[in-house]
Formats: structure tokens, C-alpha cells, sequence
């Protein structure tokens, strides 16, 4: 039973962001690709790409779902994992 709720609170997804330096993400699935000027990540809510310089990936835990990043953040942008929106969109166009 705690192995469930274990569970179920690490698929939370949270961002704490402190003054664009440094941020705290939980409800990580798995880290695609990182470099100085982009890290992306996937979470419980999407593709989440985090823009700026000299980032950093300070800590990471995949089995917990955390995932801290140091650096000067600029943006945060979330996309469709599966691209499934769109292409159901477009199929509800055709047959309206």
C-alpha cells in the first residue's frame, strides 16, 4: 500500500523556480537531452523544454521523479508527448 502512494505522489509535477537561477522539477519521467543552452525533459503533463545559459543538471532522480537544474533560465515551454492532439484535431476537421 505505501508503494502506492509512493507512486501516485511522485506522478505530482511540480516547478519551483527561485529568481531564474536554479529550479526544482518533480514528476520527471526521463531527461531526453541537455546541453548548456537547452535541457528537455519528460514529465507527467508533456515534453517540457527549459531555454537559457549555462544550465546545469545539479541532481537527478528518475525513480523519485526529480530533477534540479542551475543556470540562467529563460524560458519554459510545454509540449504534446505524444503529438496525438494534433492529429486528432486534424481528422476532426476532415470529417466535420
Amino acid at each position: 500500500m505505501d508503494e502506492r502512494m509512493d507512486k501516485n505522489q511522485s506522478k505530482a509535477h511540480k516547478i519551483l523556480l527561485s529568481n531564474r537561477k536554479t529550479a526544482a522539477f518533480t514528476g520527471i519521467l526521463d531527461v531526453l537531452s541537455f546541453d548548456v543552452s537547452e535541457i528537455l525533459l519528460e514529465t507527467e503533463q508533456g515534453m517540457l523544454l527549459i531555454k537559457g545559459n549555462d544550465l546545469h543538471v545539479n541532481r537527478l532522480t528518475l525513480e523519485k521523479g526529480e530533477v534540479d537544474v542551475e543556470g540562467r533560465i529563460d524560458s519554459l515551454s510545454y509540449s504534446d508527448a505524444g503529438g496525438k492532439k494534433t492529429a486528432e484535431s486534424l481528422l476532426g476537421r476532415i470529417f466535420r
